[in-house]
């Protein structure tokens, strides 16, 4: 007899015990006494183990690891199994994830030793079976496979055990498990479908409810709400119903109410808002709020104080076999606590947040989605922040809502989560269950899974597992353990920060939070640096010794640099580092990263000796410049890093020291001067060392004068004066310090320009800049000019570059507005003399610069403008030349100027149309300007064509002749044309109108000559030129192609004709030539013949196109001779090029090109004629039939074709015909219904008087009306003919608002009589007063019937149906509706649509 599943699954989950870490069971470990008769169920699960330890729910907010099993894991994972279904045994595992999280080990995962033994040993000692289900509360509860409860005490140990083994023979399986808020009561649903109630003080039996939900379908939830006298469940059928439960007099009852059926969609999973013990006072709880999950959508209802639907929310698209997931909780939103319910159906997390408004209304807000790449089967909140997920594939993720963040990713195959498979589909009651509903079960686990107090209990087959965040210390220390420092440091700062996610029993306060948490990080760093110094390798390369400490010395300056605390680094950590060489040595060379950074300004004075002793014996000079430029200088041995700074030549440390420790400024500069002053004087070169200091000095001048510290940095404001006039004093000294006896005045003014004359006056400049309100820097300015000017002016040392440099400067200082510098009118005539030297090329365009700022200034107002006018001319200085002029008003030369100019020539047109168009310019003037334009046209047109043409149009329209007569050169003169001619938008002059026939022909001429293959286009769009004189000129430079254009225009389509054809023949005759060659010729005479072949190919399908084109145009206005005259020539010289071929691939290509003459002449030219002309070929009428057997095939192609497009096209017109008429009728024959029996202008009925006969009228909008009153209203006569008037509704036309009648008209059709019905009624007496009505009707179409009638021909607007048709069916007259056949008619498919629809 085989084994049941349970037992199977049993088996399975023992042989995976020791994975647990739960020691073999036997009978000595649960004390089992050895007698005779074995004991009860309730003795074995009484039994309490020695080693069990006590298990404490604990809270959100403090978590109390104590108490807590010993044995946590921090990864561990599911192997899944259903406890009923053999089907989960075979699931796939998936290998464990190792990749590290950032936040550390979140979740305490603990095996709930006590509970796994307890379930272990019931199910093998007295078959209670593999549990089913658990739910936490106050207690934990677990539900069996044979109908047992086990109830576990907060310490693990088993307190009731309810039900027998008869009660689940009778019942089946726990299927739902449900304990209330305050633990008295324990629901049990079963498979079979029967609730039962306990008593969780003395485990009696409360209630057994049979009958609450239709018979034959399982348990799946059952759940307490808030109030202790209300539960739901939820049935495998998919129906939902509310349990009340009663007790009258003494007698116990339960109510049960059908809340959602499962015939409007199955729901399979249910959770009611259970509010904690902190909230039960919430608003919200009076409600009695009820989540519900179906396949398709989600609902929230609320059980009191009746039933109301508050929300519904459909799922977007996913798997079908994902499990719906619900889960509420109490999160906190803008200081206010509102419950938000997450759910999910996939991979989507969705969040809605729940609210009572003032009016007693609830209102749900969507609130941001969480997106994953799995599919979700367990969803539980593990505090407001968090949720922990586990996908189908059995991972757990812990997820932070906020960032939407997975913070850890742990594998439950180990824990075999139990499935609710069997339950879903409803095994032990017959399986007669959806099958949409049996695949959600495939993955359901709601009874595994259970949340309580910020903890969440999982449900294996063999064991009960706990899943708890850590709280913040233990996270780090986790890290600790497994000796990862670094991240256990970053973890640490994420939390003295409050960046971190998951946060566990930390202080609330941030001054508290970071006190506590920096403690904690002193620590780590002592371990950090301890255990650093323990494994450094003893022995081996340094290189890798060195590795090692850079690893770790770095982490430790940082974190005590983030934390603040300087001296820990320097006299706790640093003392210990210095028991390796090799540590000391990296930790100093780690400190400069942070010394630039500026994030470490002081050192210790042992620190500070050891960094300078270490840099300067390792030779990191350039370092240790860097670090003393940063640091404060009120921690240095000033004399001691002044001694290190100069012997190594480091410069920008030692000026930084002189000026931040002793405000000295000057000495600096002269011990600069010191070094590179000799050798300038002695006129040897520099070395790289010397440059690199001059530079140097002229950088910490500038700074000076500036305001601006050297290297870094600002001075201090209360010393910027003193400074600048102290660096202006040490310049302009007459001697230096230790002066010799031939040394030269101002020797550092002399040292500098011979160093770079250029740019010291450029860090003059720039300082003359800044200081333009001090007159103090004013009068150091116009000394120091004093001095460059008797330095330099006539001193052979300095060369004419020097003092071009020097006068250039002084140009560029006096051209300034707000000049105050004075300079005596000798030297000012050099300056202008220099600016203007024509000898000297160099620095050109600066110069003219300079000289035009020192003009627009008034620099030059008492120089003779007309000497300066010729220095200018010889330097070529066209921008001064042309200020020049214009001051005197001789625009015409500023032509020249610009011609001149080869910067800035193609500014001319600019300035030539500015000035003819503005006002302010007298006629003279223009009128020599225009004179000055036409002299240089030609030069102009030269430069730019098409702007010249502008020009021209604008203003020389009068001279165009002129101008067009002054080009002497064809190709100048037909782009000129081209441009001219060009088609504008505006009006053109009379005078370029007059001219257009000239112009025209002449472009036409050019246009043969330089670019033909621009004829066409030019042809097309010109119109002024005569076709005869055209025709002669194209045919005289032979572009065929234009002349059969122009003859195609005169009406001569067989003289364009003849001229085409002659362009194919000549084309075929050169592509026979070149397939006729011998076979004895060198291959690569073959090569070129072959691309020779193809160019030729290429161009004959250009020529059969561009001819086939021509005869498609014109066909249809000629007759049949004439179609033939054209046809039947181009036919003939197709076929007689084939026989002239002898390369296979050519003849193959003309073939194709000739069934091409043939498809298209097929649709002007029947085909007994075509075939009658292709057998009166001499060759073929010789019986070569097979040589035209392609062509017969091809042409019976085509007409099959023909003949299948034009049946189709009948059968689609008869029946578009068909619809629409039927449409038609069924408008116009549509009866009207009046709204009311009363005329709505007299308002009587329409049977004023029963001996009176009255016409009525109807419309389609339902108003009726007496004849005679709508005639009264429109005031009409006699004399309008009845079937001609149109009527109109009055009533719908006046409450348009008083618009026009023609715009009621239009904007009101449905006011018109839909068959302008008029309707007479006459009383007849016949004996007796009966009532009689004859009724007349007149048919005519009113504006909604013509409306309908246009929009059907609207739709089928074109070239009549029945004339389509009829040319259809003369194949002899075919024309072009159909167009050229198709080359590929055995791959056609005909494309059709159905009929347009019609709104009605």
């Amino acid at each position: 007899m085989s084994q049941s599943p349970d037992s199977r699954s049993l088996l399975s989950a023992s042989s995976q015990l020791n994975l647990m870490e739960v020691d073999s069971i036997d009978d000595k470990e649960f004390d089992i006494p050895q007698v005779d008769t074995p004991p009860t169920l309730e003795s074995i699960l009484s039994e309490v183990e020695e080693e069990e330890e006590p298990f404490l729910l604990e809270d959100t907010c403090i978590v109390n690891t104590d108490n807590m099993d010993a044995h946590s894991c921090d990864t561990s994972s599911l192997a899944s199994s259903d406890s009923g279904d053999p089907a989960h045994l075979k699931r796939k595992r998936r290998t464990v994830d190792l990749n590290a999280t950032v936040h550390g080990s979140v979740l305490r995962h603990t095996l709930l030793k006590g509970i796994s033994a307890q379930i272990v040993s019931a199910a093998d000692k007295v078959d209670a079976g593999l549990p089913t289900a658990i739910t936490v509360s106050g207690v934990i509860a677990v539900g069996t496979s044979h109908g047992l409860a086990l109830v576990f005490d907060t310490n693990q140990a088993l307190r009731l055990c309810l039900g027998t083994k008869t009660t689940g023979a009778e019942f089946g399986a726990v299927s739902a498990l449900s304990v209330n808020h305050d633990c008295s009561r324990l629901l049990c649903g079963f498979a079979k479908g029967q609730i039962t109630m306990w008593d969780l003080a003395n485990g009696k039996l409360l209630r057994t409810i049979t009958d609450a939900h239709p018979p034959g379908t399982a348990i799946l939830h059952v759940k307490f709400t808030d109030d202790p006298t209300l539960a739901v469940c939820n049935d495998s059928g998919g129906s939902v119903f509310e349990l009340a439960f009663r007790r009258v007099m003494g007698m116990r009852s339960c109510d049960s109410r059908c809340l959602f059926s499962g015939s409007k969609g199955e729901v399979c999973c249910v959770e009611p808002l259970r509010a904690p013990p902190d909230f039960r006072d919430h608003p919200i709880t009076h409600y009695c709020l009820l989540a519900m999950a179906s396949l398709t959508k989600i609902l929230v209802i609320g059980l009191k104080p009746s039933l109301k639907v508050w929300m519904t929310f459909p799922y977007s698209k996913s798997d079908p076999s994902s499990v719906p997931q619900l889960a509420w909780q109490f999160v906190p939103v803008q200081k206010t606590i509102n419950p938000v319910l997450a759910f999910c159906k996939g991979d989507t997390v969705h969040f809605l947040l729940v609210k009572k408004e003032e009016s007693g209304t609830i209102h749900v807000i969507k609130q941001r989605q969480l997106h994953l790449s799995c599919d979700i089967i367990s969803l539980s909140w593990i505090n407001s922040r968090t949720l922990v997920l586990v996908d189908s594939h059995e991972k757990l993720q812990v997820v932070d809502r906020p960032s939407q963040e997975v913070l850890e990713t742990l594998d439950l195959e180990q824990v075999q989560l139990v499935y609710n498979s069997r339950h879903f589909k409803s095994l032990a009651t017959g399986g007669n269950v959806s099958q949409a509903l049996a695949l959600v079960g495939e993955k359901a686990c709601y009874q595994s899974v259970s949340s309580y107090a910020g903890q969440i209990v999982y449900l294996g087959t063999k064991s009960a597992h706990i899943m708890a965040l850590r709280n913040w210390r233990e996270r780090i220390d986790c890290l600790l353990k497994q000796e990862h420092f670094v991240e256990a440091l970053s973890l640490a700062w994420s939390f003295h920060e409050g960046t971190a996610k998951a946060v566990v029993g930390l202080f609330g306060d941030p001054l508290k939070r970071k006190g506590v948490v920096s403690d904690k990080m002193v620590e780590i760093l002592f371990q950090l640096a301890e255990h650093a110094l323990r494994k450094c390798p003893e022995q081996g390369k340094i290189q890798v010794m060195e590795q090692h400490f850079q690893d770790v010395v770095p982490v430790l300056v940082d974190y005590c640099l983030l934390l603040q605390r300087p001296e820990l680094l320097f006299d706790e950590l640093y003392p210990r580092l210095l028991e390796n060489m090799v540590a000391k040595s990296v930790f100093l060379e780690s400190l400069e990263s942070y010394i630039v950074a500026d994030r470490l300004g002081q050192l210790t004075t042992p620190v500070l000796r050891d960094l300078l002793a270490h840099y300067h014996s390792s030779g990191m000079l350039d370092s240790l410049e860097r670090c003393i430029v940063h640091l404060d200088v009120t921690s240095l041995d000033i004399q001691q890093v002044v001694t290190v700074c100069w012997d190594n030549q480091l410069y920008d440390a030692m000026i930084y020291v002189f000026n931040s420790g002793m405000n000295d400024y000057i000495t600096p500069m002269e011990k600069l001067f010191a070094v590179i002053g000799p050798t300038l004087r002695e006129g040897r070169s520099l070395s790289d060392g010397d440059v690199v200091m001059g530079n140097k000095l002229l950088v910490y001048i500038s700074c000076c004068l500036a305001g601006r510290a050297y290297p870094l940095g600002d001075i201090p404001e209360d010393l910027v004066v003193q400074v600048k006039n102290q660096v202006y004093e040490f310049l302009i000294r007459l001697h230096s310090a230790d002066s010799s006896e031939d040394e030269e005045v101002f020797p550092f003014i002399h040292t500098l320009l011979h160093f770079d004359t250029r740019e010291f006056l450029n860090v003059l400049a720039m300082t003359f800049e800044d200081f333009k309100n001090d007159k103090q820097a004013l009068e150091y300015q116009q000394r120091i000019v004093d001095i460059l000017l008797q330095v330099m002016v006539d001193n052979p040392d300095f060369t004419p570059s020097q003092v071009g440099g020097l006068f250039t400067f002084l140009a560029r200082q006096l051209a300034k507005p707000d000049n105050t510098l004075f300079v005596n009118r000798k030297l000012f005539d050099q300056v202008l003399e220099f600016l203007c030297c024509p000898d000297d090329d160099c620095r050109h365009t600066e110069r003219q610069q300079v000289l035009l700022e020192l003009l627009q200034v008034g620099g030059v107002v008492q120089f003779n403008e007309e000497k300066l006018l010729t220095l200018a001319e010889k330097a070529k200085f066209y921008q001064i030349c042309e200020f020049l002029y214009e001051k005197k008003h001789l625009y015409e030369r500023i032509i020249d100027c610009y011609l001149n100019d080869p910067l800035r020539k193609f500014e001319i047109f600019s300035y030539i149309h500015n000035l003819l168009s503005m006002p302010g310019y007298s006629d003279e003037e223009k009128q020599a300007v225009r004179s000055k334009v036409l002299l240089h046209i030609t030069e102009l047109v030269t430069l730019d064509p098409g702007r010249s043409a502008d020009l021209v149009l604008f203003h020389f329209t009068e001279e165009v002749q002129q101008i067009v007569s002054e080009l002497q050169d064809d190709q100048l003169l037909f782009r000129f044309l081209s441009c001219l001619l060009e088609p504008r938008d505006g009006p053109s002059s009379e005078r370029l109108l007059s001219l257009q026939q000239v112009f025209q022909e002449r472009l036409l001429e050019l246009t043969c000559r330089f670019a033909p293959e621009q004829l066409l286009v030019f042809l097309r769009s010109a119109r002024h030129y005569r076709l005869e004189q055209a025709v002669d000129v194209t045919r005289r430079y032979g572009c065929n192609q234009a002349t059969a254009f122009l003859l195609e225009q005169k009406g001569d389509v067989q003289g364009a004709f003849s001229v085409l054809l002659q362009t194919l023949r000549d084309k075929l005759q050169l592509l026979t030539a070149e397939g006729g060659g011998g076979g004895g010729e060198e291959e690569d005479q073959q090569e070129e013949e072959e691309e020779d072949g193809g160019s030729a190919l290429t161009h004959v399908k250009e020529s059969l196109s561009g001819i086939l084109s021509f005869s498609h145009r014109n066909c249809q206005n000629l007759n049949q001779q004439q179609r033939e005259a054209l046809w039947f020539p181009l036919l003939d010289s197709m076929m007689a090029s084939q026989k002239q071929v002898t390369a296979v691939d050519r003849r193959e290509a003309l073939k194709e090109l000739t069934m091409k003459v043939l498809n298209c002449m097929s649709s002007f030219i029947s085909l007994p004629a075509i075939i009658q002309q292709i057998l009166q070929d001499p060759v073929y009428g010789k019986g070569k039939l097979a040589e035209i057997q392609g062509l017969i095939l091809g042409m019976l192609d085509t007409f099959n074709y023909e003949q299948t497009l034009l049946e189709t096209t009948t059968s689609l017109l008869n029946h578009d015909l068909h619809w629409s008429l039927a449409h038609l009728r069924a408008a116009v024959t549509r009866g009207l219904h009046p709204r009311q029996d009363h005329c709505n202008i007299c308002l009587q009925l329409y049977r004023r008087r029963q001996d009176s006969a009255e016409e009525i009228i109807v419309f389609s909008c339902g108003h009726l009306y007496h004849l005679q009153c709508l005639q009264q209203k429109r005031g009409d006569g006699a004399a309008v003919p009845e079937p001609k008037r149109r009527w109109r509704c009055y009533k719908c036309c006046s409450s348009q608002g008083g618009r026009s009648s023609a715009a009621c008209e239009a904007g009101r059709g449905r006011s018109a009589s839909l068959a302008q019905t008029h309707v007479s009624s006459q009383h007849l007496e016949s004996g007796s007063a009966a009532l009689r009505k004859k009724v007349c009707v007149e048919a005519s179409l009113d504006p909604q019937q013509e409306q309908s009638w246009d929009q059907i021909r609207s739709l089928y607007r074109g070239p009549s149906r029945l004339s389509v048709l009829s040319e259809l069916s003369h194949g002899a007259d075919r024309s072009s509706l159909l167009g050229p056949a198709q080359a590929g008619a055995e791959h056609f498919q005909l494309k059709l649509s159905p009929p347009p629809l019609l709104e009605e």
